[in-house]
Formats: C-alpha cells, sequence, structure tokens
C-alpha cells in the first residue's frame, strides 16, 4: 500500500518559512528595494521571448531559498519525472497525466512507464486533423449545396469550450477566413442566437464530448441538428456539416457523424488540457494547421524549461512557489490574472477552470482532510478595463491580493500611439500597487493643489495608498501561436506544481459530480405540474414554485 505522505505543515521547510513569514510580513517593498540594488536582476528571468519580473513580491533571496527547499521536501522534481514518463499520478481514476506528450516532438518515440510509445496514434489522429483542415480551407470539403465553409460552431463544454474558445480569440489576428462560435451554456439563448448568425449551408459543427453522452453538449448537440433538418437539409447532408471529437464512435455514428469524421483522443487526456488533442479542432480550423502545430510547438517548449531548468530558475516553478506563498502563509484567498491585451479577454475564464478545478480539493491524495488551505480563487479581466472597475479595491481595499501582470513588447496592430498608451497603463499600475503613497508624499501633493491645511487634513486619509501590494510581470515579445502556446503550458505547470506541495490530485474532478446527479432527478420532477415532496424544503418549494409558474407546464 502507498504510504501517505508527511503533513505538510509539519516539513521543516514548512515551519522554516513560518517563522520566516513573522520575520518579514511587516517589511514594506519599498525598503526592500531601497536596500537591494540587484533586487530587479536577482528576481528575474528570461526565457525565448518571456521575460518574468517577480521583484515586486514580499520575498527575500532567503524566502526564495525556502520556498525552493519546501518543493525539493514535497518531491517536486521526482513528480514531475513521473507525469512527462507516463506513471499514473491520476491516482483517484487510474489513469496516466499525458497532454505533453500531445505536444511532443511528433518524430520521436513518446515511451511511457507501461513500455508503450503514445507517438503513432497521436500522430494519426494530428494527421487527419490536417486533412481535414486541409479540405475545408481549400474548398475540397464543402457543405451539402457545394457552398464552401465560411463558419465553424464548436459545441461541448468545460475543457471541450474554455481552452479552444479562450485560444481562437487569442489567436484572432491569425484566423481565416472562417468565422468560428462556441455553444456551451445550456441556456437556449446560446445555441439559438448563435444559430442566428450562421446559414445551415455553410456552417460546420463540431460536437466535442469524449463520452458523447454530456447531457449539455447533446443536448445543444441535437438542437443544432434539429435546425439544420428544419433548414430543408435531410440526414444524408449532416455527414456534410458535423463531425465529432470522442472516443464513442457508436454514439457519434448514430447521431449522423460519418466514422472518418470523428477525431478521437484518449482517457490519459484530460478535459481542461484537452485544447492541445483533436478538441484544438476548433483552433485548427479557424488559424490553420500549421498555425496550430506552432501552437503546440510553444508548448513543447515551455514543457522542456520546466522539465530541465534547476528549480531556482524555472519560471512555472517560481510563479506556484510564490502563489503558496500568499496562499498559505499571507492567507490570501484569491489572485488576479491581468493581461493587457485584448486578444487574452478569455484568459482570466480559461484559468479558472484550469487552476479551480485542478487545485479545489480537500483531502490530499491518500483522503486525509488537509489542514491548510488550497487553490486559490482565480479571477480577473483585461487591463485597462480593470483599471476602472476593481483596481480601487487592489489599491485601498482592506484584502491582500497578488496579482499577475501579462503583455506584449509589440503589438500586432500598429495604429497610433494605442500600444503605447497601454504599455504606460500596465507599468504604472504595477509601480502604483508596490510603492502605494505615504502621508507625507500625499501631503506635499495637496499642499501643491494649493488646498488650505484644514482641507488637507480632510481629504488626507482617502488619498493615501499604503502599497506593498504583490504583482508578477510577465512579459512576451508578441502575441504568437508559439508563445500562446508556451504561456498556457507556463500555468499548467505552475498549477501542477502547487497541487504537489499540497499533496493534492490536480487531475480529477468528482466536485462537479454531485450537482449533475440531482439535476438529473430535478429534470425529470419538472416534467409536469404535479407538486412534489421530496428534497429538502427548500429546493422542493423552489421546485413547486416553477412548477406553478412555468408555461410549459401550466
Amino acid at each position: 500500500m502507498t504510504q501517505s505522505s508527511p503533513r505538510l505543515t509539519t516539513l521543516p521547510a514548512w515551519q522554516k518559512l513560518r517563522l520566516h513569514y513573522e520575520q518579514i510580513s511587516g517589511l514594506h517593498m519599498r525598503d526592500l528595494f531601497a536596500r537591494e540594488p540587484d533586487r530587479f536582476t536577482n528576481f528575474s528571468i528570461g526565457w525565448e521571448d518571456f521575460f518574468l519580473d517577480y521583484s515586486k513580491n514580499q520575498i527575500t533571496s532567503e524566502t526564495m531559498e525556502l520556498l525552493v527547499e519546501l518543493a525539493r521536501e514535497c518531491s517536486v522534481p521526482d513528480a514531475m519525472e513521473r507525469m512527462f514518463n507516463g506513471e499514473k499520478i491520476n491516482n483517484t481514476e487510474d489513469r496516466e497525466v499525458l497532454h505533453t506528450a500531445l505536444r511532443s516532438d511528433i518524430n520521436k518515440p513518446y515511451v511511457i512507464a507501461s513500455g508503450d510509445d503514445v507517438m503513432p496514434e497521436v500522430r494519426t489522429e494530428l494527421e487527419k486533423m490536417k486533412v481535414f483542415c486541409e479540405t475545408v480551407h481549400n474548398g475540397s470539403h464543402t457543405g451539402y449545396t457545394g457552398k464552401v465553409i465560411s463558419a465553424v460552431v464548436n459545441i461541448g463544454i468545460g475543457g471541450s469550450d474554455l481552452g479552444p474558445h479562450m485560444v481562437v480569440k487569442a489567436l484572432e489576428h491569425y484566423k481565416k477566413d472562417i468565422e468560428t462560435h462556441f455553444v456551451s451554456n445550456v441556456d437556449d439563448a446560446d445555441i439559438a442566437e448563435t444559430l442566428k448568425k450562421v446559414d445551415p449551408e455553410t456552417t460546420l459543427f463540431i460536437i466535442s464530448s469524449k463520452t458523447f453522452t454530456t447531457w449539455e453538449t447533446l443536448t445543444n448537440a441535437h438542437s443544432a441538428r434539429a435546425w439544420f433538418l428544419r433548414s430543408g437539409a435531410d440526414e444524408d447532408a449532416l455527414a456534410k456539416h458535423f463531425v465529432a471529437v470522442s472516443s464513442n464512435i457508436s454514439a457519434a455514428t448514430d447521431f449522423g457523424i460519418k466514422e472518418e469524421n470523428i477525431f478521437e483522443f484518449w482517457d490519459w487526456v484530460g478535459g481542461r488540457y484537452s485544447m492541445w488533442s483533436a478538441i484544438g479542432l476548433s483552433i485548427a480550423l479557424a488559424v490553420g494547421y500549421d498555425r496550430f502545430s506552432e501552437f503546440l510547438a510553444g508548448a513543447h517548449s515551455m514543457d522542456r524549461h520546466f522539465r530541465e531548468t534547476p528549480l531556482e530558475k524555472n519560471i512555472p516553478v517560481i510563479l506556484g512557489l510564490l502563489g503558496v506563498w500568499y496562499n498559505n502563509f499571507f492567507e490570501a484567498d484569491t489572485q488576479a490574472i491581468i493581461p493587457y491585451d485584448q486578444y487574452l479577454k478569455y484568459l482570466p475564464a480559461y484559468l479558472q477552470q484550469a487552476d479551480m478545478e485542478s487545485n479545489g480539493k480537500r483531502v490530499t491524495r491518500h483522503g486525509e482532510e488537509v489542514n491548510y488551505t488550497t487553490g486559490p480563487i482565480i479571477w480577473g479581466t483585461t487591463g485597462t478595463n480593470g483599471q476602472h472597475a476593481y483596481f480601487q479595491l487592489l489599491h485601498q481595499g482592506t484584502r491582500l491580493i497578488p496579482a499577475d501582470f501579462i503583455t506584449a513588447v509589440e503589438s500586432l496592430n500598429d495604429i497610433g500611439e494605442h500600444h503605447r498608451l497601454l504599455v504606460a497603463n500596465f507599468l504604472a499600475q504595477t509601480e502604483a500597487l508596490v510603492r502605494g503613497m505615504n502621508v507625507s508624499e500625499v501631503k506635499v501633493e495637496l499642499k501643491k493643489s494649493g488646498l488650505s491645511d484644514e482641507e488637507i487634513e480632510k481629504i488626507l486619509p482617502h488619498k493615501v495608498f499604503p502599497g506593498n501590494h504583490p504583482t508578477n510581470t510577465l512579459v512576451y515579445q508578441k502575441l504568437t501561436p508559439y508563445n500562446l502556446g508556451a504561456l498556457i503550458a507556463m500555468y499548467e505547470h505552475k498549477i501542477f506544481v502547487q497541487g504537489v506541495i499540497w499533496d493534492i490530485n490536480s487531475f480529477d474532478q468528482w466536485g462537479v459530480e454531485l450537482g449533475k446527479r440531482l439535476a438529473k432527478i430535478i429534470y425529470d420532477e419538472l416534467e409536469d405540474n404535479e407538486p412534489i415532496d421530496t428534497h429538502g424544503q427548500s429546493t422542493r418549494g423552489l421546485i413547486n414554485y416553477f412548477k406553478r409558474k412555468s408555461p410549459q407546464v401550466s
């Protein structure tokens, strides 16, 4: 039997970090910068097109040494190798975790712990995706009336939607002459409003569901199918307009999809890591298969950095350790993701699933309830919009909220002063968050404005900024498919590092199952207007309220 690992909070490095926190938590970063002329150099990492500045954190060299010591005591390097070697680190589902194989060098074997080489089947699906994308883009795959495909609708949910949706929007600058839409919500408004935008003769639907039984996805898929048939097409025409990404071949063919238009992925591909697989078909159709290959290559390069670079200079490791520092010692419950790049507007939403579904766990890998906090609440939006929304709380609120600021050196759209203004705001906000404005500085500023002493005393408390708010600044040269792949892989590995330290399984998601089971029961109970007497009183009362008020059953 696998032995339970030591309690995290009893590890020597954890105990040292607890004492160290008590010693430095009261220090202001202004003072740290003042006494460390090389702080920026010491706490920054350059890698390929990326540059990470983590000097604006409440850390010293000793902090980082202790955090790296913690990573070693938690066997992070060993866990990394076990993942890359294809051991079954998803212990609750007895599965390998091999999204890294999907973006590995297709010309080289990827032999896992079982002795199997997974690359032949990966190559087969990638080649199938490539050929299909080429037929759509060159016009040889047409709709049933002979018209070229001009729109793609991806129907999925969770990992079959959030990742591809984010990437397609992020790479909009590179898109082909095809409009791409995403439907995930079972709310009929999602599918209804999408179908208003497309023409049945020129639209390709991708049904993304590993089991081809996902309730929300299949409900939307059947609505799309019915809409298509109502347009005048017959069932034979379905084969020209519907493809599937699934492992359930028979269910997909029963739906009307030709077997040659069913793209496969495997149990060792977790949903929130599946955009690198055939689930990324919508990405390849949107930007072209060559760009999709660049996207995979960027992720593979980050995989190599993560696997081969010492912990002290390893970007995902450093970010993961800083997250543990704030989450577990400063008791920061949330982290903000703030891309100053409009193309990355869906990145915070994507990272909510990637992080919170992975590390939102309350028991260790061995089933023991943890006595420390695990995954943070992830949120955010694009800058500069956020500056006019929630930044007030970041600057003068009562909560400590670490934030990642992300932007490009080069804009993809050279239209005047926009990018310089964007970067100015980007840099100014991180400086303002760390420096703040103390009482004496505010007084000087107010005196210059001509206010009287009485007026100054009245307004003074409202103008003070405490500063000392931690940020990571991540910069890439420009947003290319390659750099986007590397950026996403970086966050995947950061999340993995934190899961290893917290001794939790970052690759299951049992917490989403209970609500699904109850929904199936309630769905049947909503079929008529007869009152029910099951459930707790609140749920029972609400069900009966809907029964009384719903026009469908009245």
